[in-house]
């Protein structure tokens, strides 16, 4: 039996990592930067956001073709449920906010980008809509921080406390 995540698994694990970590800085410093940078930061944010959305759907796909590894030792039912649970609300978590973030930015009603591209729009803006959205994706997004802080948390105490493998079969393969 396997004792690691596939080589696929673990890069998209990481590319999300960072994908997630730009997302986030790109709202988040987004006042360091003049007003004119603002439509480029903006695009960063989105080109993120839809790479997540694809990245996780495509990982959940993947996740449910290919069960994890067992975890050794096998650590009690309760923690197997809460990171189950932990799991679930991550991968709702990083689907849900980029499809509020398309809707939001759609409903605007005015030409915004991705990847370079000019993203379609609605003919006409419905800020009841676009307000709405706003104020869930901002509440999901500050969700996140607590969802990866306590994730990268049960990582280092299964790691370090438990002393079991979790950490590590998520943990690119060393060369060599």
């Amino acid at each position: 039996m396997r004792d690691k995540y596939s080589g696929l698994q673990i890069g998209i694990h990481w590319l999300v990592f960072l994908l997630v970590i730009i997302a986030y800085c790109a709202m988040e410093f987004r006042g360091f930067f003049p007003r004119s940078a603002r439509p480029v930061i903006n695009m960063v944010h989105v080109s993120c956001g839809i790479s997540i959305l694809v990245l996780m759907v495509a990982r959940l796909l993947i996740r449910l073709k290919r069960p994890a590894p067992p975890i050794v030792p096998k650590p009690k039912p309760m923690m197997t449920g809460m990171a189950h649970l932990g799991h679930l609300a991550i991968y709702l978590l990083f689907i849900a906010l980029p499809i509020i973030g398309l809707v939001m930015m759609y409903n605007r009603g005015n030409p915004w980008f991705a990847f370079g591209i000019t993203m379609p729009h609605a003919a006409e803006s419905n800020f009841d809509i676009v307000d709405t959205m706003k104020e869930y994706h901002i509440l999901l997004a500050n969700i996140g921080y607590w969802l990866i802080g306590l994730h990268a948390l049960a990582a280092l105490a299964h790691h370090y406390v438990w002393k079991d493998n979790t950490l590590l079969r998520m943990m690119p393969r060393k060369r060599g």
